[in-house]
């Protein structure tokens, strides 16, 4: 899941398919919708943690972003804390949809402001839950809210993030997260996720207080993790110049 790159061994990865340059014709492609058993009448997508019967494939403002570049594990930006958002207008609105375009072309769960070298307190989301359940939003000043261990147990699982391209390494996460918030137009917002939306939510929120989930491993294996960057890297940057062409096409 920073820009939390899901895990690619999930069934249920967002972007998968983009890296077979079937990017836009123009939209990704999202895995099918969750069939409910009969009777069942959950919802398949919830917008701003609210239910809804549909929704486009690209978050529509994403249509009027720029792709902007992202920021790797070193550079000062990703390891400090951001600032507030003070300001709610036009500009948070444009930021918030280049946020989304660049996610996309990046096969991209979930990014955070601080990783298109804003130092500001913004993330946005388009993540799938364990039973297939299609979250997308945006949080502007997001807060974690603590739980108690009564509330979540850990999960040792695979995560990834844009910011260190071509890494993955499991991260012990809550499989329950709260994250209390405002939208782009300063409206209080909470939004709750569990199992991989959990994890992405707190991975988001671990960006705007200026952590990585690199921070979160031991030594060894932050080496690792960025000997893998230092490997792959090449090839992810080629599938995302890839998937900013089929953008153009």
């Amino acid at each position: 899941m920073a820009g939390l790159l899901l895990d690619p061994a999930r069934v249920f990865r967002c972007h998968e398919s983009r890296r077979a340059g079937r990017l836009p014709s123009p939209e990704p492609v999202l895995p099918p919708p969750r069939h409910s058993p009969e009777g069942d009448s959950r919802p398949s997508v919830f917008v701003q943690g609210r239910p809804v019967d549909s929704y486009p494939r690209l978050a529509p403002g994403a249509r009027q972003g720029k792709v902007r570049r992202i920021t790797e594990a070193g550079e000062e930006v990703l390891h400090k804390p951001c600032r507030d958002v003070t300001e709610f207008g036009p500009d948070l609105a444009a930021l918030i949809d280049d946020m989304f375009l660049t996610m996309y072309v990046a096969d991209g769960a979930g990014l955070a402001a601080n990783q298109v070298g804003v130092d500001l307190r913004v993330f946005v989301y388009d993540c799938p839950d364990d039973d297939g359940v299609r979250h997308v939003g945006h949080l502007v000043n997001p807060v974690l809210e603590p739980l108690g261990t009564s509330r979540r147990r850990l999960l040792d699982e695979p995560e990834g993030c844009l910011s260190v391209p071509g890494a993955t390494k499991e991260v012990p996460r809550p499989d329950r997260a709260v994250v209390r918030g405002f939208d782009r137009d300063g409206e209080p917002l909470v939004i709750e996720g569990t199992g991989y939306f959990a994890r992405c939510l707190a991975h988001e929120a671990d960006h705007c207080d200026g952590r990585l989930y690199l921070d979160r491993l031991s030594a060894r294996e932050r080496k690792d993790a960025l000997r893998q960057m230092t490997d792959r890297r090449e090839a992810v940057y080629a599938r995302r110049a890839a998937n900013i062409e089929a953008l153009n096409t």
